[in-house]
Parts: C-alpha cells; structure tokens; sequence
C-alpha cells in the first residue's frame, strides 16, 4: 500500500499543472482547430445552427489571400533580420556586463531590463515621437548632419526596419540575463589557464566562452525565434499593419480577422497555419542541436 501511494504522490503533486495546462491551452488548441474547419462568424456566437463546416476552405482562401501572403513574407523578414540581431545584441551586452565592476554590471543589468517589463503602449508613445518624421529626435539628428528626413514609419520597407529596431531594444533584457548568467558559470580556471599559455582574448572568446556557454546560446535562440515568429505587439500599437500593409505579420493577422472583423473560422486557420511553422521551426532548432552534439 505504501509502496502504491509513494507512486501515485509525484502525480498528485504536478496534477494542477496538467489539469490547468489541458483546459487553458490542450482544449483551447482543440476548439480552434474544430472552428478552422467551418464559417463561424460573430452570429454563429449566438446561434450555432448558422454554423457551417467547410472543410478546407478557409486554408485554401488563406494561400490565394495576398494580405495573408504579404503577412507571411514579413514575418519571414522579420525572423530572419530580427532574431540574429537579437541575439547578438543580447550576447554583447552580456559579455561587456560581465567584464565590468560589480556596481556598473549591476546598474546596467536593471537599465537593460527595463524596457523588457515596460508596457509597449508607453514605449510605442515614446518611440512614435522618436520615430515622428517631421519632428522626431532621429531625423532632428539626421538634419544635423545635412541628410534628410526618414520616412520612419511611412514607407512599407523602412517601417519594418524600424519596428525591428523597436523590438530588439525592447526585448534585450531577458536574453542578455541568460547569457550573463552562462557566462558568469563559466570556471575562471579556464580563462586563467589560457592565459598561462598565450591566449588573447579572442581565443578565450571562441574557444572558451561560446563552447561553454551552448546550452544558454540555444535556449535564447530557440526561444528568441518563436517570439519573432509570433511578432505581434510592435506592428499592433505602432503601424496598425501598415503603411500599404507592408509591416502585417501572421500574428497580426489573425488578430485582425479573428477580433476585428470576427471571421472567427478563418482566423482559427490562420493559428493553425502559424501553429504549425512554429512547430516545424522548433523541431528543425532541435535537430540542429542534435546534430551539433553528435
């Protein structure tokens, strides 16, 4: 008897995770899913006998929807310019933090996180007027040196750019935390021994620092890349999607049929279809890694 209830007690203790990860995230995947295959609009809230089932519809409607296809370029933009940025800032920030004095590192380390727990409608009121074509500070520092005025957020292209700049200043924070944790782990024998034997410091750096710290450099990416796949709240408060739709991203998207103009089943198809480049990226990071272990 003993023996059983020392068996079924690890189970009592994570059976409120599991409960409440099923029923706010397993059964909500569930229902989307159901709702992707029919036409369910905002009636089809009140009365479910308006609701049809349409099989595919809404996924083939979404390939010939050019909004869509544009919302999946930029994403791709995004990820693809976003994320090594991202990292890479995060990492060189960590690496001056941790070869600085303790007051400065710790000083620095809350300056840098801030703008992680700030609430973006401030930051977007902010960097709108950063971002302000006539007036803002960017293109005042611009003329004061004889070169023009920045469309910022005016032209499709330049608009992405800026978000991204956005987004990277804004998400910094955490990623530079794990790396600085990483690398504060990292045994001052080794570098103390490199240095014995005539390493300068990019030798530390390639063949110490990166190598050990693999795991955090990983983790930071695998994650780094799921939240640009899911790019949302800069477009969202900044641009609104536009100019000309050149900044709207999946995630965007989804919002925008699913809450705005409540086609509620077309949307649900648009989470699967973003469900499921999510999935395909994190399994192809993964077989990276493994590959790179092996």
């Amino acid at each position: 008897m003993n023996t059983h209830k020392s068996k079924l007690t690890p189970y009592l203790f994570i059976a409120p995770a599991i409960i409440l990860l099923a029923i706010f995230t397993f059964l909500p995947i569930i229902i989307a899913l159901g709702i992707s295959f029919t036409d369910m609009g905002l009636v089809g809230l009140a009365n479910w006998d308006s609701v049809n089932f349409i099989g595919l519809d809404n996924f083939v409607r979404l390939f010939q929807d050019d909004v869509f296809l544009k919302a999946m370029v930029n994403t791709l933009f995004y990820v693809v310019i976003g994320v090594p940025l991202a990292v890479l800032s995060s990492f060189v920030i960590a690496l001056a933090l941790s070869n600085v004095s303790n007051w400065m590192s710790n000083t620095f380390r809350v300056v840098y996180y801030m703008p992680s727990i700030t609430n973006i409608v401030a930051i977007a009121v902010v960097w709108g007027f950063l971002y302000n074509q006539e007036y803002g500070l960017f293109n005042y520092l611009l003329s004061t040196v004889d070169i023009d005025a920045v469309p910022w957020l005016n032209d499709p292209f330049i608009a992405k750019i800026s978000l991204i700049i956005l987004a990277v200043w804004k998400s910094n924070g955490v990623s530079m935390l794990i790396f600085l944790a990483a690398i504060q782990s990292i045994p001052k024998t080794y570098y103390e021994a490199a240095e014995i034997d005539g390493a300068n410091w990019w030798h530390k750096l390639t063949k110490i620092t990166l190598p050990s710290m693999r795991f955090a450099t990983f983790f930071v990416v695998v994650t780094t890349l799921i939240g640009w796949l899911q790019f949302f709240e800069e477009p969202f408060v900044m641009t609104n999607g536009g100019p000309l739709d050149g900044t709207v991203s999946i995630a965007l998207f989804i919002y925008q049929e699913g809450f705005q103009y409540s086609e509620f089943g077309y949307g649900a198809a648009a989470s699967f279809v973003l469900f499921i480049i999510v999935i395909l990226a994190t399994l192809l990071q993964f077989k990276l890694r493994k590959k790179e272990v092996m």
